[in-house]
């Protein structure tokens, strides 16, 4: 991708563009209507969205029309998406949170957290994991831990 800069997004676009891709799938097209669903906002503010991820190269957008992703669009939503599907699985899997706490922790974490911290979370998902087939269980070991600290705060109050 030689020559194409990288756009800075603001966390409110990065969910539309987020929810773009997840609502559109193999076909690559949606509709304002279901981002707006999706998102729990108004169509006014999905065509706001998709206007200022047009201007950005990222969709191909017309009023009354399906919206697609460029190319471009594809790639970072892609991105997005890996990023939260990271997030949430260190939330789950490592963490024990809950499914529903986990993905709205992702949704706010997403946004903040820089590549070089979700790569480390990557690493530290598949190092939990490897010990785990070779006959360790950190995730259990550690959720007996936070157990037994709970424990200690409760006795100590």
């Amino acid at each position: 991708m030689a020559g194409m800069k990288k756009t800075k997004l603001s966390a409110s676009l990065e969910d539309y563009l987020e929810a773009i891709y997840n609502l559109a799938g193999d076909s690559n097209i949606t509709r304002s209507r279901d981002i707006a669903g999706q998102l729990g906002v108004s169509r006014a503010s999905v065509t706001g969205a998709l206007r200022a991820l047009k201007d950005k190269n990222l969709v191909h957008y017309k009023p009354y029309n399906y919206i697609s992703l460029t190319e471009s669009g594809r790639i970072a939503a892609a991105e997005i998406a890996n990023k939260h599907d990271i997030l949430k699985s260190f939330f789950i899997d490592v963490l024990g949170e809950k499914s529903a706490i986990a993905q709205s922790a992702a949704c706010k974490a997403e946004h903040a957290l820089g590549p070089e911290i979700i790569a480390r979370l990557l690493s530290f998902i598949e190092f939990v994991n490897h010990n785990s087939e070779n006959g360790r269980n950190l995730v259990e070991e550690f959720r007996k831990f936070c157990g037994t600290k709970r424990n200690k705060r409760k006795v100590e109050k």
